[in-house]
């Protein structure tokens, strides 16, 4: 900036002559002080061999006034250099210094204002000796004379000081507008280029950026227009704006520690894909910003984020960590398609979590769903050992002992997180995953802990919304968020997606909306936590099929499933995940409470029911079952019973269950509602020894009883001759003696406590 260029403003005063004395003042240079015109101790000296032409002064004062009486102007936040050039001629050796009149705009001086530079001594004659004062309003380093914004115009010029009678010849007076120097500390940005940045995207300007960034101090800086070549990591303390865009290596962290939001890495990348990994590089490096916000972006994403990828100078994370606020969406560029391979391999329940002698196991890819004979649902490819020819399971096989082909389906998610070895207490918040119906949507690390899913909607995933390969969903917690197919047309029994699965314990989902997938959840896990959630599968099929809604893979699961909308599907409990399925000891299936519901079923096939046990093997058992509290409902037509089992493979075995417990449940259009303990009202119309007492069916899962509670009579009981028995009833075996002459007993189809 120069004023003089810019507003046509003179600042330079008038250059001496033998004509022009009487502007230059012995005084402050105000109109009426004592000017050099016809002074004899002053003269105009035309030709000097140093300065041309000069003002000759010999020096009668103690403090020697040159000032110039044209005001020349001092706008705000303008600054003016003053410099004037001198030599010793003569006599006695003064010094020298700039001065001026600070003058308000009515032509009185601003007060309590320094008027007067640093002195210079003359050493010598004819040794030419410059001197310089910077004045301007503000309080910058490098002005000598601050005058603030009082001051309108000045006087300026020299002070001859020290001893007097010495002969003083001196240049021609230049004052010049010198703001531009001060335009760093007067803007509030530095631009990278003047601190060597050439942003012609070959030369590395990293040290520029963060030299820029050094002497920013608060202020702001400017990547200029151009491309800026970072082949280091770079982080910048202070805010900064981008009007050019810069390319880094991938293992080269941008750290915008004041700018840390998704627009201003899209301005800095220039392509919004990949702002959106080097943002999230940067979120797992930085110490400065605990969430990546994307400010209610959609980000167009072209093919499968790896987030190891990203941030490749981690295999493992755990601090906490949040991206949200935003959408992801699948573009169909082709990107999207799994990857199937087919190997051979062989499976030993002794080995039960890993195939061995697999062939081609380089081209097995890692988090790959694996389906074959007996193999079961949701199990996925954990690792692989390329030297070994071994694959590590996320769950054991089911009936799969021997060699056979597998076949290996790689699902491609918008973001992925199995490159990672282990990632512990990251969240994602507020995000939609708009799959597309091309992509899945998130596939956790192989290790995790106690990482959170929250107020996410999964928008009609291709093949599935959230997979675990492995134990990353240790302690998972997801709330309050939606899974929409993309199968809602389809058949019931047609459809292939699923909403989740889980492999490790202590899972939470609460408070989630899933809609027509296959299943909402596959768990694999135990001590989980299943309240509140919303799940419907029906199809438009009138006496249609139904798919379970929840699958729990474990028979000591210790789950609760308490206060959720469980529509058109049901809750399928078995035994997949053992190599060897028949019963060889432990607990049985045990640990399921099952409470407090909402189960609607409509225009669905009358075999239907919502809780479906299914043993993978002989000999098993319940051994702790809660159905309590529910609420079940058929709408269209009936079904028979809200439980059964599904003896596909083997029934269960009557005689041991244990704490099985139907109690408070509400049922409309069901044929037989389960009860346990079950109470029957009995007739004995006719004298008898053995009164048979009918369930009716309605003891669960249409057992029989194992004991007897209470036997009441409402009346006395009576022999033949009318006589009254008053023998309390024995049990017998299965026989409860009734009173003398009469006996009851059930007919094998009581299921008590």
């Amino acid at each position: 900036m120069n004023k003089a260029i810019t507003d046509g403003l003179v600042f330079m005063p008038q250059a001496f002559s033998g004509t022009n004395l009487g502007q230059w003042s012995r005084g402050d240079g105000v109109p009426g002080s004592d000017t050099y015109a016809s002074l004899a101790t002053a003269a105009f000296v035309p030709a000097d061999a140093d300065f041309g032409g000069c003002l000759e002064i010999q020096k009668t004062a103690s403090v020697q006034k040159l000032r110039f009486m044209g005001q020349t102007p001092l706008p705000t936040g303008c600054y003016l250099r003053v410099t004037a050039r001198v030599k010793a001629v003569a006599g006695a050796l003064p010094s020298v210094r700039i001065a001026g009149y600070a003058a308000r705009s009515n032509g009185s001086a601003v007060p309590g204002v320094d008027t007067t530079g640093d002195a210079v001594a003359l050493a010598s004659y004819g040794a030419v000796v410059e001197v310089s004062a910077i004045v301007g309003a503000g309080n910058r380093e490098g002005v000598d004379l601050v005058w603030g914004s009082d001051a309108v115009y000045g006087h300026f010029g020299i002070d001859l000081t020290g001893p007097n009678g010495g002969v003083v010849r001196v240049d021609d007076i230049v004052i010049e507008d010198v703001t531009g120097a001060f335009l760093r500390r007067m803007m509030n940005w530095v631009d990278v280029r003047d601190y060597g940045a050439v942003g012609d995207g070959t030369t590395d300007d990293s040290a520029a950026f963060e030299a820029a960034d050094a002497d920013a101090d608060g202020r702001r800086i400017l990547v200029s227009a151009g491309t800026y070549r970072l082949a280091e990591t770079v982080s910048i303390y202070n805010p900064i704006t981008f009007e050019g865009t810069v390319t880094m290596p991938v293992d080269a962290v941008l750290n915008l520690t004041k700018n840390f939001d998704i627009a201003t890495y899209i301005e800095a990348f220039g392509d919004e894909e990949l702002a959106f990994k080097k943002a999230v590089q940067s979120l797992m490096n930085g110490a400065d910003a605990e969430s990546l916000d994307l400010g209610g972006r959609r980000i167009s994403v072209t093919a499968p984020i790896d987030l190891a990828a990203c941030v490749p100078n981690r295999t493992s994370y755990a601090q906490r960590r949040v991206i949200r606020n935003g959408q992801l969406r699948a573009e169909n560029t082709g990107n999207w398609t799994p990857e199937v391979v087919t190997s051979t391999a062989t499976y030993s329940a002794s080995n039960n979590w890993r195939l061995t002698n697999v062939t081609n196991a380089a081209n097995v890819p890692v988090g790959a769903l694996i389906t074959g004979a007996g193999v079961e649902r949701e199990v996925y490819v954990r690792s692989v050992n390329f030297a070994a020819q071994e694959i590590t399971l996320s769950q054991p096989l089911s009936d799969a002992v021997g060699t056979q082909s597998y076949t290996f389906t790689r699902f491609k998610y918008l973001l992925d997180f199995t490159g990672f070895e282990r990632i512990n207490v990251f969240e994602l918040e507020g995000l939609e995953f708009q799959c597309q119906g091309y992509a899945s949507g998130l596939a956790l690390a192989p290790i995790g802990a106690v990482n959170v899913i929250r107020n996410c909607v999964f928008n009609r995933p291709a093949q599935r919304g959230i997979t675990s390969i492995g134990d990353g969903c240790q302690g998972l917690l997801v709330d309050l968020c939606q899974f929409i197919s993309t199968e809602g047309g389809a058949e019931v029994q047609d459809r292939t997606t699923v909403a989740m699965n889980v492999n490790a314990n202590d899972v939470k989902i609460r408070s989630c909306r899933a809609s027509q997938f296959r299943h909402f959840v596959v768990m694999s896990g135990a001590h989980n936590t299943i309240m509140g959630n919303h799940f419907f599968q029906g199809g438009a099929s009138n006496n249609g099929g139904r798919t379970a809604g929840i699958v729990l893979t474990l028979r000591a699961c210790n789950t609760q499933i308490t206060g959720n909308y469980v529509d058109n599907c049901s809750i399928e409990w078995t035994n997949e995940r053992e190599p060897e399925p028949d019963f060889s000891g432990g607990f049985g299936f045990a640990g399921l409470s099952i409470t407090n519901n909402v189960m609607l079923s409509s225009d669905c096939a009358p075999w239907f029911s919502h809780i479906v046990v299914k043993p993978y093997g002989t000999g098993h058992y319940i051994n702790g079952l809660n159905v309590s509290g529910n609420t079940f409902r058929c709408v269209g037509t009936y079904i028979n019973r809200v439980e059964r089992v599904d003896t596909s493979y083997a029934p269960l075995d009557f005689a041991k269950m244990r704490s099985v417990s139907f109690a408070g449940n509400t049922y409309h259009n069901i044929e037989y509602g389960a009860k346990n303990p079950l109470r029957v009202d009995h007739d004995q119309n006719t004298h008898a020894t053995v009164w048979e007492v009918d369930t009716d069916n309605r003891l669960p899962f249409n057992g029989y009883a194992m004991g007897v509670e209470g036997l009441v009579t409402t009346t006395r009981p009576r022999d033949a001759a009318n006589i009254s028995g008053t023998t309390c009833p024995t049990r017998r075996r299965n026989r409860a003696r009734a009173g003398t002459g009469s006996t009851w007993s059930g007919r094998n189809r009581c299921l008590g406590t």
